[in-house]
Parts: C-alpha cells; structure tokens; sequence
C-alpha cells in the first residue's frame, strides 16, 4: 500500500516537509513517504541527535546541590546530550524534571562509588581514558560541525527551496468503510434521515480512523488510491458521496473542507533544516578525517564487514 519513496538529499526539499508531518492519524488509505538510511547516515544521525544542545558557558546558574556537590545549567545541557533519546518519549513538560533527578542519582551513585574505592583499578582506567576522548571529540564536534551551520545557511536553504514549492490544493474528508454495497447504501440512507456523519463512522466504519469519526485530516492528490481521492475531490463542501469502491472494501464519503496548501514558515523548519546540515557538515567533517587516517585492522573479518559498509561513504577502500 506504501508508494516507494525516491532518495534524497539529508536537506530534503520543502515540498518533501509540506507532504510529512501533515497526517496525525493512521488510515490505510494515506500513503505515506519513507526513506531509509544507511548505516553510515544513521550513525552521523545519533550523532548528531545526541550533540544538538547549546554550548557551555563559563558560569552557570546552580540549580540545586547535593551533598555540596553543586549541580548547574551546564550540567542539565551535558545530560540531555548523554540521554537524549530516551527524553523523546517524555512529555516536554517533564523533561527538565527527569534530566535533574538524573544528575541527582548520578552524583549520589558517584559518591558511593568513591566512598567504595572504585576509583581506582584497569576497569576504572580504561573507562576514564574513554570518557576523556569523548569529550575530545564532542569539543571537536562543537568547534567544527555545530558551530559551522548558522541559522543564516539554514535561513538560505529555506529561500531557496521555498521559491519552488507549488502550493496544492487539499482537502479535508471523513469517510465510513464498510464490507459491501448493501451497507454503504444503508449508510447513505441513514444519513440522508438525518445521521450524524461522525457518530456513523464511530460506529460503523471499519477503518482504523473510526476512532476519530472517519476524519481522514487534510490530504492533496496522490495520497489517496485512486478511486477515493477522484470521489473526494470532486465533492462540494459538505457533500456526501455515493458509494466509492475500493480495494479495501466500499466507502461513503464526506468533505469537510477545502483550500490551498500553506507554505510552512522558516521558523516551523529552522530546526529540522539545521540538523539535515549539520548531518551533512558532519558527514563532511568525518570524511577529511578518516581520509587522512591510518586505519589498521588486526580482526580482518572486521575490516572486511565495515568496508563493505562504508564503501562510497567515506572512502575506506
């Protein structure tokens, strides 16, 4: 049911954004576009996921002190990088809440561990000796990929992109899906004694947008399988349809609304552009790196599974 999606850029271009995120609700009959990324891409991703966070400052606000330890802003910044991922399931609202009580648990788990004398040993050594080359490498990464994309080069990106989308004209429908011809003409019958279209949805319709009375939200041409959207476009505001048939079974509809598509604003974007460029920037960044590195791999079934991996991304052959 899913119509393949093309390739393209990390930057995708604004009509790819006028087309996602429009659709809150799940229906079979919306195709929706995905794109898949590589293995390379994904990590720069999480890489990127984890580093989008302001950069530090000298002195920052204590927020509140455990054990004397003082605990600040910076502090807050440097968690959310480190459990970024899992804060995306948590609602906005709570999200400082959680990073704090974090910094709490992990200064008091800190203190038993000194208070235990585990600071000290092979294990205690090797973890301090990664911990120091992140930091390395998040300072880097500050320097030369944050730092290097502006809210100007995204601005330019929006500009750019934003003179070439052509608003659509879309349309926001309801529809009830039923198994036969025989329950679509009864459901057209009951509406025209009166029905409300949104209760007969919730309670006859098949379709998993039952849930919210058939509102199918609004939709442009080529979402839809064909025989709905032509029935759908072609009807007034307010009208019901006939019944349609479809491979998924027969659909009464209703057209809540028309109009023309909104060109989202820079602000709506500037986030997701900054993060498909620093993506790139990223990318870029790693590329020169590795270019110049002496990579030598002694588990030769390893160099063999990551070239194979990698190749065309940052040159490993």
């Amino acid at each position: 049911m899913r119509a393949p999606a093309p390739a393209c850029d990390l930057v995708c271009s604004l009509a790819g954004f006028l087309e996602t995120g429009r659709q809150k609700r799940s229906d079979p009959l919306i195709l929706l576009n995905s794109r898949s990324l590589g293995p390379i891409a994904v990590a720069t991703f999480l890489t990127v996921a984890a580093m989008f966070s302001p950069p530090l400052r000298a002195e920052e606000e204590t927020l509140v002190t455990v054990n004397g330890r003082a605990i600040t802003q910076a502090d807050v910044r440097l968690a959310e990088t480190e459990i970024g991922p899992q804060l995306a399931s948590v609602p906005v609202a709570e999200r400082r809440r959680v990073v704090i009580e974090y910094l709490i648990d992990n200064t008091l788990m800190a203190e038993a561990g000194a208070k235990a004398n585990m600071s000290s040993g092979d294990g205690f050594e090797q973890r301090l000796a990664y911990y120091k080359q992140r930091a390395l490498r998040d300072a880097y990464f500050d320097k030369n990929v944050m730092d290097a994309v502006t809210d100007a080069a995204a601005k330019t990106i929006y500009d750019q992109q934003v003179g070439s989308v052509t608003p659509k004209e879309e349309i926001h429908a309801r529809h009830i899906l039923v198994k036969t011809e025989e329950d679509a003409a009864d459901v057209v019958e009951r509406l025209n004694r009166g029905a409300e279209f949104a209760e007969l949805a919730s309670e006859l319709s098949i379709g998993p947008s039952k849930t919210q009375g058939g509102d199918l939200g609004y939709f442009t041409k080529g979402q839809m399988v064909k025989a709905f959207e032509t029935a759908a476009f072609d009807l007034k505001k307010g009208d019901v349809s006939e019944p349609v048939k479809t491979q998924f079974g027969w659909h009464v509809i209703k057209l809540e609304d028309r109009r023309m598509q909104q060109v989202p604003t820079f602000e709506s974007l500037k986030d997701r552009i900054r993060a498909s460029l620093i993506g790139r920037k990223a990318q870029e960044v790693i590329k020169s790196l590795r270019k110049d590195a002496k990579l030598e791999f002694v588990n030769k079934e390893l160099e063999k599974d990551l070239k194979s991996a990698a190749r065309g991304s940052f040159g490993l052959e």
